[in-house]
């Protein structure tokens, strides 16, 4: 039969795109790696991250700059009228003298302080500035994984929206020749009005099918983009990544309850917040600084006769707090209150990090078991429905039948598809949950962002506005 030969050739090219864990790279397509690499150098929220990471940086010499003597040079300049008048008391009556006239008075001064105790203030700053950069790095760590695991999502949706396209194209070919034959047997008086209209409702219904499909691959290739940063080519297959997790649940709990870098983020932020309780303490300490000043005028404010004069000193001023309105005492029980909090947080992250990875393992297990059993519906359904168009032909099977058996074995290659897609994505979600989905384990090749580089670069710096990118 025509129908069933042009069904046949479909089938084969169809089961062909949906095997879309196979690794059967396409000369010239894009694979999963390459757009791993694309979205790791491209995309926008990771870029973005890695620059809070930066801005980060600068709180360490910003509290080291506590350690360091602060200059200060003034000068003051203008014209000045004076007008003095002097008692003489020497001689009797007492007589008066007046002197007036301008000048203008002009001054230079230079002042460094230097703080010598702050109630170890600046040391606990600076160790807190540096467990507020860890924490932005695990962070960048978390978004690095997210990034990385959209982008394996984007990638294989749109691979399995693609393939689903193509298999609803495919199966409205189909059904036009099905039309076809059913309006030639109606010329003949073989069938009647009846199933000519039931194959048009089916044929409309796979128009119908294709254009939603076709919206899908769309609305996938926008959001592949997003993510990506590139406009997609031709896709390859993906494959899992099981051979970079742990061989057991309770190995993979293990793991991500101490790496996963929500836990070690929410570690760090404890470390910050105990330091903060030691810098509020440190304001009920004394204070001690070394105050140099040097002042040279020239002409007088106050004298037309002072032609110069200078002035120098250097003087040390110890304060000691008494009561300063009970402000320092409530940041002090804030700051603990805040610690406990994080506290809590650090636990809420390991909670969160086992419900994930006992989830993903759950759908990686659910998506090995559901490629097996669409794998078993497809092979059946095609058996079913070359049995139906047989029977069909002498006259045991109504075209309503091979109809229904049609439209049942494109559901389950449907199925099929999108096992597939979530058994690749399911690999990749379980490994991000243990907290090593990152371009090393993955043996990317790409240069790995340094977040290190950039803090060795601006930790010791004095001075200077531009950035060591030269902005």
């Amino acid at each position: 039969m025509r129908g069933l030969r042009g069904f046949r050739a479909g089938r084969i090219a169809v089961v062909a795109i949906a095997c879309l864990a196979l690794p059967m790279a396409t000369a010239g397509a894009e694979t999963l790696e390459s757009a791993l690499i694309q979205a790791y150098q491209n995309n926008p929220t990771l870029n973005s991250q890695r620059a809070a990471v930066r801005a980060t940086d600068e709180n360490v010499p910003q509290a080291l700059s506590g350690y360091r003597p602060r200059v200060t040079v003034t000068a003051s300049g203008g014209e000045q009228s004076i007008s003095t008048v002097t008692k003489v008391t020497t001689t009797n009556p007492a007589t008066y003298s007046t002197q007036s006239g301008y000048n203008s008075p002009f001054s230079t001064g230079v002042t460094a302080t230097q703080t010598l105790f702050n109630g170890f203030q600046t040391a606990n700053r600076t160790r807190q500035a540096e467990a507020q950069v860890q924490a932005a790095r695990e962070t960048l760590r978390v978004t690095e994984q997210t990034v990385l695991l959209n982008a394996v999502t984007a990638y294989m949706n749109l691979l399995r929206d693609s393939a689903i396209f193509d298999l609803q194209r495919r199966n409205v070919e189909v059904l036009q020749e099905q039309l076809r034959q059913v309006r030639d047997r109606f010329n003949v008086g073989e069938v009647t009005r009846t199933d000519v209209a039931q194959s048009e409702s089916r044929l409309a219904s796979g128009r119908s099918q294709v254009l939603t499909a076709e919206s899908n691959v769309k609305t996938s290739g926008a959001i592949y983009r997003q993510i990506i940063g590139t406009s997609p080519g031709k896709l390859s297959a993906g494959t899992p990544v099981d051979r970079f997790s742990p061989g057991s649940l309770s190995g993979a709990v293990g793991l991500a309850s101490a790496n996963h870098p929500s836990v070690t983020t929410a570690q760090y932020n404890i470390d910050v917040a105990q330091l903060q309780v030691k810098v509020a303490e440190g304001s009920l300490f004394p204070t001690l600084s070394l105050q140099g000043n040097y002042t040279k005028n020239f002409l007088s404010a106050s004298s037309l006769n002072t032609m110069e004069s200078y002035n120098a000193s250097v003087l040390g001023q110890l304060s000691v707090p008494i009561y300063q309105g009970g402000a320092e005492y409530s940041l002090i029980r804030q700051a603990k209150e805040t610690l406990g909090q994080r506290r809590i947080d650090a636990d809420v992250a390991r909670e969160q990090v086992r419900q994930t990875v006992v989830q993903a393992w759950g759908q990686l297990e659910a998506a090995k078991g559901n490629i097996e059993a669409t794998q078993a519906q497809v092979q059946a359904t095609e058996i079913a429905l070359n049995g139906v168009r047989e029977e069909a032909r002498v006259g045991q099977r109504t075209t309503l039948d091979v109809l229904n058996a049609q439209q049942e074995l494109v559901n389950a290659r449907v199925a099929l598809v999108g096992a597939q897609r979530d058994r690749v994505v399911a690999s990749y979600a379980l490994l991000a949950g243990v907290g090593r989905l990152t371009p090393s384990v993955l043996g990317l090749r790409v240069p790995i962002y340094e977040a290190e580089t950039h803090y060795e670069q601006v930790r010791d710096s004095w001075a200077g506005v531009r950035t060591p990118d030269g902005r």
